[in-house]
């Protein structure tokens, strides 16, 4: 008898396959050249019968276990967790109340995803203040252009921009600190 998430059955025979997966490459002479292997998925064939009053019970739990796929564990001459697949189920008339049946159990891997609720607190980033923004030059705070100015031919009104002695306006030069790569 073997067990079935709590359900019992009566198991014939248990065959565990260890399958790998092995890379090759083709050269000129001789064999293949493999390069690379990798573990597959283990597959547990299990084949038995059934028999009693609950036997549409158990072919139901197999049948929902195989639709769903649903992870079961299995404990027999072996211990197994994996997903139900391939089932079959023979009906003949030499199992009048029950059945014999065939499946597989394939391994699987359960991950854990890397989303996490609550994220770190932020990282405050490395700013150094700006010692040397160049050279400036100030507005000056005096009524600009007012006066009329002349075209080429000496006609028009308009507001001067600056032009000329009064509209040059003072540069500033800017002072570094001291230590500063650009203090000399």
């Amino acid at each position: 008898m073997a067990l079935i998430e709590k359900q019992y059955y009566w198991i014939e025979k248990e065959s565990l396959s260890y399958p790998n997966q092995i890379t090759s490459e083709p050269i000129e002479k001789g064999i293949d050249v493999t390069d690379h292997v990798q573990r597959q998925a283990r597959v547990l064939s299990l084949s038995g019968a059934v028999t009693g009053p609950d036997a549409a019970k158990k072919l139901g739990y197999l049948k929902k276990w195989n639709d769903n796929g649903i992870i079961v564990k299995y404990v027999g001459r072996n211990a197994f967790t994996g997903i139900v697949s391939g089932l079959q189920s023979d009906h003949e008339y030499t199992t009048a109340d029950g059945f014999t049946f065939s499946f597989t159990l394939t391994e699987v891997q359960v991950t854990e995803s890397s989303y996490t609720a609550k994220l770190p607190t932020p990282v405050k980033a490395q700013v150094v203040k700006i010692v040397n923004s160049g050279v400036k030059q100030k507005k000056s705070k005096t009524s600009k252009g007012k006066g009329k100015t002349k075209g080429k031919k000496g006609k028009g009104k308009g507001k001067g921009k600056g032009k000329g002695k009064k509209g040059k306006e003072k540069v500033e030069k800017v002072k570094f600190v001291k230590g500063s790569p650009w203090a000399t």
